[in-house]
């Protein structure tokens, strides 16, 4: 018999364009997880166009933590390739302003601060393969306790080019064995949303020396008869930037993304094909 589909959050099957205008008056709390399932979210870098050319070719050379959604022209701040009637000054739910390489604020919103070189990168989101987990009834521990994901640096270098460089940040999520398969496979037909997991149930091997205490988000329960699964993450240019110390940029505030109306490549045969695999 097949078990009940599992709960989805509030703005599940809300359309991109409606989470963006809950962004934009402040309405949609700090964590789009969950939101407008079959279409792509992203994690967010706006540099100054001196550095743009750089960090084009340093997400080129590191497409799994950094996979390019869509680029803006200098300036531009209404991308219509990302989303319809968008604003990026706006659209997501909380931003950080960098000052050489240093969190400085963290605000609702960027019009005061925005100039006209700044080049907008949007880059994948694991969020976007959750909403697709959740679809295929894959279930994930921190919707289920209501914590974020846990994330951690790892031993493993980015390519580096220019000012950039640093180290691969991932996030984890514990699976019992039939899951994680469903897991995996789901994901890795994903590439705009990081791919498929880059280690399972080795820590160890990427540098991870207590799993239990990861350098961003909340920790994880790991329950008996499951394995930690590893996937790039948008974190990762973060940590890049803390390390080049540029002088001015902003990125999104972890787990606060931009919701795009880019659908999904397959997906609703990708969630057919899955969701009648109801464990």
């Amino acid at each position: 018999m097949s078990e009940p589909s599992l709960s989805v959050p509030p703005f599940f099957h809300s359309s991109p364009e409606e989470v963006r205008a809950l962004c934009r008056s402040n309405s949609a709390g700090t964590v789009t997880a969950g939101m407008a399932a079959g279409f792509i979210q992203a994690n967010l870098v706006i540099l100054p166009k001196a550095y743009a050319r750089d960090f084009a070719e340093f997400c080129r050379l590191n497409p799994k933590p950094c996979p390019i959604v869509g680029t803006s022209k200098p300036g531009e701040f209404d991308t219509a390739a990302l989303g319809r009637n968008l604003d990026i000054r706006t659209d997501l739910p909380l931003y950080r302003i960098w000052r050489d390489g240093v969190l400085t604020d963290e605000v609702t919103d960027i019009v005061s601060c925005w100039q006209d070189d700044l080049v907008v990168f949007a880059l994948g989101c694991s969020f976007s393969f959750e909403n697709a987990f959740m679809a295929c009834h894959v279930p994930l521990r921190h919707f289920e306790t209501g914590l974020g994901v846990s994330m951690y640096r790892t031993n493993i270098a980015c390519t580096p080019v220019g000012p950039f460089s640093g180290p691969v940040v991932v996030s984890m999520r514990p699976f019992r064995s039939r899951d994680l398969i469903k897991a995996t496979e789901i994901s890795s037909r994903i590439p705009l949303a990081h791919g498929g997991p880059i280690q399972i149930g080795f820590p160890e091997d990427i540098g991870i020396t207590d799993i239990h205490q990861p350098d961003y988000g909340t920790p994880t329960e790991i329950r008996p008869h499951e394995l930690p699964a590893f996937w790039a993450c948008g974190v990762t240019p973060q940590a890049v930037l803390e390390a080049s110390c540029l002088p001015f940029a902003i990125t999104h505030a972890p787990g606060a993304m931009l919701v795009t109306d880019i659908p999904i490549p397959d997906y609703k045969n990708l969630t057919e094909e899955y969701s009648g695999e109801i464990i």
